[in-house]
């Protein structure tokens, strides 16, 4: 693969998704949170930032492209602790309320809280610790397929291909794997995927990003019940679930969001995958856009 440029890319984005040439503003942004430790973010547009993306396990910020640039709206896109540019947590890349901490921390020298925070997958519990444990940070909170439910039968596809190889020998590797794993998308939009969360060791090998990390030093905190704080949140919470076959929010899921949250809005997105921000960027913007 060519050298590198994160910010080289949003043309293809642009042209795939038939969106209308504009000037694209957006520049990275690095926040101390503890010591030397940093949590990194891309900030899109040059106003005050009207909402907050949160990235799912292994992914990072750049899942985010093209609903940044569908919505064309000042954004933050977060990479979570251990992933993407963010530096290493002490608990490892699934940490809910130290990473939640560490956005907390962040978050305050990047938008003029509170704001609309859309958080999806892993991030989407991360939103929830987020909103329950700091209600000043957060107006509004869109959970993208995911709820608090256990996940273990309706994630092992998503589990097994991000826990899959150590390293790779090439970067071609790892896009072949990424093109089996993920059929319907483009081969141009993985290839950005990969390109966004790859990196080559110095030995040579590639690993994802959320991998070039050393074994965590600390255990993280698994003692809270996520389904009683997301019910004790008092901003409005909306669940979007994609409605095609790797969602990881089954009936069961939704039954117990709507009792836990009886007033707050559900959205299907039909067709779509876990990662909604990918497979139905457009669909995910246009609902966005209400409570921008």
């Amino acid at each position: 693969m060519a050298d590198y440029d994160e910010f080289g890319y949003f043309q293809e984005n642009l042209d795939e998704w038939d969106l209308a040439p504009r000037e694209i503003r957006v520049r990275r942004s690095f926040v101390a949170v503890e010591g030397l430790r940093q949590v990194s973010a891309l900030v899109w547009g040059d106003g005050p930032p009207v909402a907050v993306l949160l990235h799912g396990s292994a992914q990072n910020a750049h899942t985010f492209d093209t609903v940044a640039l569908a919505l064309d709206r000042p954004l933050v896109a977060v990479d979570l602790p251990h992933h993407g540019h963010s530096d290493a947590s002490f608990y490892g890349p699934r940490a809910v309320l130290e990473h939640a901490r560490d956005v907390a921390l962040a978050l305050p020298e990047l938008i003029d809280p509170p704001r609309l925070v859309v958080a999806m997958s892993y991030g989407g519990l991360v939103g929830i610790a987020l909103a329950h444990e700091h209600p000043e940070l957060v107006s509004r909170l869109v959970l993208v397929d995911i709820t608090p439910g256990e996940h273990v039968q309706s994630a092992r596809a998503v589990t097994a291909f991000v826990n899959g190889p150590e390293s790779f020998a090439s970067f071609d590797e790892m896009l072949a794997r990424t093109i089996a794993f993920t059929p319907d998308r483009s081969e141009s939009s993985l290839r950005r995927g990969v390109a966004h969360n790859a990196i080559r060791r110095g030995d040579g090998r590639w690993v994802w990003r959320h991998q070039q990390h050393t074994i965590p030093v600390r255990s993280a905190d698994t003692s809270v019940d996520l389904w009683d704080w997301l019910s004790e949140i008092r901003a409005p919470v909306t669940l979007v679930r994609a409605m095609g076959a790797s969602s990881v929010v089954t009936p069961q899921d939704e039954e117990e969001y709507r009792r836990r949250r009886p007033t707050d809005e559900v959205h299907h997105v039909l067709g779509a995958s876990h990662s909604i921000q990918s497979s139905h960027p457009l669909e995910l913007s246009e609902l966005l856009r209400r409570w921008l």
